[in-house]
């Protein structure tokens, strides 16, 4: 039986500080601000959500959900600078469509539409543009999306490095879901889809000299979800799935992290139940990064009510991109706020946000 975590001295000045006003302090923008952690969270909520706020981009989401008439919809934008532009297991084409097609899935949509911009330097190999688009034709007709409109631009040699791809996508949402990192509760636990590190250490590997067998995760996720929603709405509600995430920058702490201040609550969760594989592992000693700091792209984390926790597993078991799926957790009460683990050891420590940038460019 675990442990039951308390709200020592510590979580409970953890937890004060998170409740006040973010703001941004920075005067100028560092790689830190895009690494998915603390500097662009407080870049987001200090600074473009100060400028640009209206109910949709309040809720913070990885998408935006709206009625059109009585049709509900889910709209996405995502942009893509990944270093080196080709890696194991995928390139920046493959995560420009499976990246969007994620983040629409994560609402519980059926992704349908994408846009493509491209931001293309000076000198850029044909033949190596022929090779992006061929993937990214690939990873819609797997996702079954569609790349319907886009634009190209060229700029001087050395204004941009090789390529940047913008991509937006817009999907229906079919299921009378309410999903959202809101609506963590009390007694829900969390599910991983399955192991993790995988992306962001096949991109770190991939720049330096080191030989490994490690290959990007990158996938649609789509279908793992639709699969989620038919198996919750067989054994209780649709409903009972209350958060979807894709743990990418930041990786999964960051995202439970999120999780935990929108829904103003604990996740405990277990660090002998994470599934790592073993050359991730040994590479992330090497390179110094914690596996649950590094990004991911084909995984995806599930809060989800008590009761349909162990036939939802068992129903991604089942599929191509979830059969390493796991419970990691739980959802706790106290102290809200706060992601707190229980170590190998059965101690208990404060898993925060990522701080600074460990790893820019990833996606």
């Amino acid at each position: 039986m675990a442990e039951e975590f308390t709200a020592s001295p510590l979580f409970e000045r953890v937890e004060r500080a998170r409740r006040r006003k973010t703001k941004i302090k920075d005067t100028h923008i560092t790689l830190a601000h895009g690494s998915g952690g603390k500097a662009m969270h407080e870049l987001v909520e200090g600074l473009f959500l100060e400028y640009l706020k209206n109910p949709l981009l309040e809720m913070m989401e990885d998408q935006a959900v709206f009625e059109v008439g009585s049709t509900r919809l889910a709209f996405t934008t995502d942009s893509f600078v990944v270093d080196p532009i080709f890696f194991p297991g995928g390139d920046i084409g493959h995560l420009a469509v499976n990246g969007t097609v994620n983040d629409l899935a994560m609402s519980g949509a059926r992704p349908l539409y994408l846009s493509a911009g491209f931001i293309i330097e000076e000198g850029f190999a044909v033949e190596d543009l022929k090779r992006i688009l061929h993937s990214m034709r690939a990873a819609a007709t797997e996702a079954g999306v569609q790349i319907v409109t886009g634009d190209t631009k060229v700029v001087e040699k050395g204004s941009a490095d090789k390529v940047f791809i913008n991509t937006a996508g817009i999907g229906i949402i079919e299921w009378p879901a309410q999903i959202s990192a809101t609506r963590a509760s009390t007694g829900d636990k969390v599910i991983l889809s399955g192991t993790i590190g995988d992306h962001g250490t096949t991109i770190m590997i991939a720049r330096g000299e080191l030989e490994t067998e490690i290959q990007s995760d990158t996938a649609p996720l789509n279908r793992l979800v639709e699969g989620m929603l038919e198996e919750a709405a067989s054994v209780a509600s649709v409903d009972a799935i209350h958060c979807l995430r894709d743990p990418t920058r930041g990786g999964v702490a960051t995202t439970l992290n999120e999780i935990a201040l929108a829904s103003e609550v604990c996740i405990q969760i277990y660090e002998n139940r994470f599934p790592v594989r073993e050359e991730v592992h040994g590479a992330c000693e090497i390179l110094g990064l914690d596996p649950l700091y590094v990004a991911n792209e084909g995984k995806l984390v599930a809060i989800v009510a008590e009761e349909i926790a162990e036939p939802l597993l068992a129903r991604m078991k089942k599929s191509r991109y979830g059969h390493n799926a796991c419970i990691i957790g739980e959802v706790k009460a106290e102290p809200e706020g706060i992601v707190a683990m229980q170590t190998a050891f059965g101690g208990a420590r404060i898993v925060d946000m990522l701080a600074g940038e460990q790893l820019p460019r990833i996606c």
